[in-house]
């Protein structure tokens, strides 16, 4: 956790292994794979970089899965507490909010809730600019 408290300017997460250490890794890799299979050619030359592209496209797939398993869950958490803390009219309006407004959504504190989901409802507001207007921020340090 982080010893300053999440808002806007500091929500966003890096994973030190994957950003600063697998990414690098598997970059070298493949240039090595390729000056290697220019120098040396031949089926397993070719193959170790066929294989290197493969793990270069894995890479970014080992942070997006998770992170697309964690807006689905987002998007039930948020209609669950927007059904509990909005006013009648407000509620039959759920649908309308895309995911990306929901995910923006789960910062705010439940007192600005009703506003600020009113004001994206009406305004067509983006994920950043729902964080924006946010005023309490509410941290989501579970995030991934």
């Amino acid at each position: 956790m982080n010893s300053q408290p999440q808002g806007y300017a500091n929500h966003a997460k890096f994973q030190p292994v994957i950003h600063f250490f697998l990414l690098p890794v598997l970059l070298a890799n493949f240039i090595l794979c390729v000056v290697w299979a220019v120098r040396h050619p031949g089926f397993q030359t070719v193959w170790m970089v066929v294989m290197a592209v493969a793990l270069l496209v894995l890479m970014p797939l080992l942070r997006l899965n998770p992170l697309k398993v964690q807006d689905r869950v987002i998007r039930l958490e948020e209609r669950v507490r927007l059904a509990a803390l909005l006013p009648e009219p407000l509620k039959a309006r759920i649908p309308e909010l895309s995911v990306d407004q929901l995910i923006g959504l789960r910062f705010a504190s439940d007192a600005e809730l009703p506003a600020l989901a009113a004001r994206a409802m009406n305004e067509k507001l983006d994920r950043k600019q729902i964080k924006q207007a946010i005023q309490n921020w509410r941290p989501d340090d579970w995030r991934l």
